[in-house]
């Protein structure tokens, strides 16, 4: 890592960004010094306009990546150099709001009972009961499971908060049973591969697991992690118990209503 990657990186723990934020920032700012082959303290407003283009046009990235790239550059050059640009000339692409996707109880169950094991059965039902993001579960350890409060203790979610989340009995009855078929150590979700032993299972391996498990069960809607948290408003789960409101699910059901019923 070159030293002002590292500068970047320690700035960017400081102000507590989520480790996924720092991969990609930290990816942002190596990508966008590569296409110049120049260290990017000697690049500026001009070069990024450019590079803003090259993205859009040369590499087709959505307008959502080409935001997240920019503010990856706009906190190196604000918080790590220290440099006042005039951000307002380099605008940000707009960006459109799809309506969320939406699964039905019935796909979410088919969706469950598609799952090739009690690791997958588990994760599924985690993500479906709870409603916490990939990155959340991935990192979940044995401990957060209290079982006296029938609570999930999530540490470090968005804006680096801990939070509670009420665990269902149906979840817990089947977190015990795959505790007992899996044994893992610390994290509840641990990698399934040799190289990586000890440490947690990758977002990448949660969203593999969702979108696997979805077409088996025959599922035509794109689903991933953030899915689940659509669905994980007011609903109940089979066998009775009833998850908290989310937010998510709440914002997306605002979006429906407002394009069904205009004001």
């Amino acid at each position: 890592m070159t030293h002002l990657r590292k500068m970047m990186l320690e700035e960017l723990q400081r102000r507590n960004y989520s480790e996924h934020t720092a991969e990609a920032y930290i990816r942002a700012l190596r990508d966008y010094a590569a296409y110049y082959h120049l260290p990017p303290d000697r690049l500026g407003p001009e070069q990024i306009r450019h590079y803003q283009l090259h993205l859009m046009r040369e590499k087709g990235l959505a307008p959502k990546s080409v935001v997240q790239k920019m503010a990856a550059m706009k906190f190196f050059y604000s918080h790590v150099l220290r440099r006042s640009f005039r951000w307002e000339e380099l605008p940000y692409p707009k960006t459109r709001n799809p309506l969320p996707i939406i699964l039905s109880q019935d796909e979410v169950r088919r969706i469950i009972d598609a799952a090739s094991d009690l690791f997958q059965r588990a994760i599924l039902m985690t993500l479906y009961s709870t409603g916490m993001r990939c990155e959340e579960l991935a990192h979940l350890a044995i401990a957060d499971i209290d079982s006296k409060r029938m609570m999930v203790r999530i540490h470090r979610g968005k804006g680096g908060k801990d939070r509670d989340v009420p665990l269902s009995p149906k979840l817990l009855e089947t977190l015990r049973e795959y505790w007992r078929w899996m044994k893992p150590q610390t994290h509840l979700f641990p990698s399934r591969y040799k190289v990586r032993k000890g440490s947690p299972i990758t977002t990448k391996g949660i969203f593999d697991i969702c979108q696997s498990t979805a077409r088996k069960a025959g599922v035509q809607k794109a689903v991933g992690c953030h899915t689940f948290r659509h669905y994980a408003g007011s609903r109940t789960m089979p066998g009775g118990a009833v998850a908290k409101i989310d937010t998510a699910y709440l914002n997306g059901l605002c979006i429906l209503l407002q394009a069904h019923y205009p004001a």
